[in-house]
């Protein structure tokens, strides 16, 4: 039995809950449902006042990053995200998918399960 892989990007976890739920009647071998970030760690948890706090960096209070190297924050300090001043753009594609459908499949029912996350929205 050949075994193919999926990587599907929705906007919301809940697409993706629904594309899994579809693919009930193949023959899915595993599957998870992640949200993923470009940038390390998972930030603050408590308010920060930016004025008298202690804080590494804009990259840490404003992309949620915990960056062991002190080039890598000043990098992700360039992103407009970083500043604010951009939201990506309506022809930005890839704005706001950071839930990753990953599906092992049979390799007999790939297409049917490729059809399914491309009709839910899902970059391949």
């Amino acid at each position: 039995m050949a075994e193919k892989t999926i990587l599907a990007f929705f906007k919301k976890p809940e697409e993706a809950e629904q594309a899994l739920e579809q693919m009930s009647g193949l023959k899915v071998i595993d599957s998870s449902i992640d949200r993923f970030d470009g940038y390390p760690g998972n930030g603050i948890d408590h308010i920060e006042n930016p004025i008298n706090g202690d804080f590494p960096g804009l990259g840490y209070l404003t992309l949620s990053g915990d960056f062991s190297d002190r080039n890598a924050a000043i990098l992700a300090a360039t992103s407009v995200s970083a500043s604010g001043m951009s939201s990506g753009g309506k022809d930005n594609e890839v704005t706001g998918r950071d839930i990753c459908l990953t599906v092992i499949i049979d390799e007999k029912d790939h297409h049917q399960a490729l059809n399914i996350v491309q009709k839910l929205g899902a970059i391949i």
